[in-house]
């Protein structure tokens, strides 16, 4: 069992983001090669998230909100308001370019934010897939409450449930809200597993694991989650990627070849991707 805190960077107005993966002492947890935790925040009139154009290759993003909402914009031709319990699943595959900011009627009144990004590592076989992207709202997501615990599993498969979303290998990714006195086994049905805390303290094999922390467990370790107040976690994990991946910058491949490639078609053609949207985040040439 090993407990990893995040990085906490400050991204302007408040909006703090924990990166949680990759870690020094562990660097992906299954598929999921990336993990960033933000908020709750409050916005005032007028503020919000403006994460400007920016390109992907080699993973899927996964959005999933506790509070507030975000829109999705992509070079397909997506546009898709996110809100709470909701999951976009966008496959960047060969290549794509998306932006998120804070919808229109969200900024004018003021909101809380907070959710939870994350990267899916390809499988080798799928890094140069057509890229694509799906919205399920929370309402077609399967739910079950087991012994005060109510589950909903937002992607892959778990407890006997299955999400709608098309995925591309194992993996399980579930939202688990723990009622004061209950209690539940991890699921040991996936090769590698990690519990994320949302609110509260969940106690993990009698550990207290406070609020932000992800805690990470052997492929046979028996593993109990309890809970003396309310909390929220997300379980997540799957099988473990064919081989090593590289992350630089927005970019995860197999092959360096091939992000000097992703590098080079984004130097040379930023604009234009996204309908209406002609901002772009620079390719960072000093790293």
């Amino acid at each position: 069992m090993l407990a990893l805190a995040g990085q906490r960077r400050d991204l302007g107005d408040g909006f703090v983001v924990s990166r949680v993966l990759p870690d020094v002492k562990r660097r992906t947890v299954g598929p999921f090669v990336f993990f960033d935790y933000f908020g709750p925040v409050e916005f005032a009139p007028g503020r919000g998230i403006d994460v400007r154009p920016h390109p992907h290759i080699g993973l899927a993003t996964v959005t999933y909100l506790f509070e507030g909402t975000q829109m999705h914009r992509d070079s397909l031709g997506s546009v898709q308001k996110i809100a709470p319990g909701d999951v976009n699943w966008m496959t960047a595959g060969r290549f794509i370019v998306h932006s998120e900011r804070t919808d229109d009627e969200a900024r004018a009144t003021g909101h809380r934010l907070h959710g939870i990004q994350s990267w899916i590592g390809l499988p080798s076989k799928d890094e140069e897939a057509e890229p694509s992207f799906q919205h399920v709202g929370a309402a077609h997501l399967p739910r079950k409450s087991e012994n005060g615990v109510d589950l909903r599993v937002v992607t892959g498969n778990a407890y006997g449930l299955v999400s709608p979303v098309r995925v591309f290998s194992d993996i399980f990714y579930v939202d688990a809200k723990f009622a004061a006195g209950s209690s539940l086994p991890l699921t040991v049905e996936h090769n590698e597993r990690a519990v994320f805390v949302v609110e509260g303290t969940l106690d993990i094999n009698d550990v207290p694991a406070p609020h932000g922390t992800m805690v990470t467990f052997e492929a046979d370790e028996r593993v109990n989650l309890s809970a003396k107040a309310p909390a929220r976690a997300m379980l997540l994990g799957g099988a473990p990627l064919d081989g090593e991946r590289h992350l630089w910058w927005n970019f995860v491949s197999s092959s360096r070849e091939r992000m000097e490639r992703a590098k080079e078609k984004w130097r040379g053609q930023p604009r234009g991707h996204i309908a209406g949207d002609d901002e772009f985040i620079p390719l960072p040439e000093n790293r």
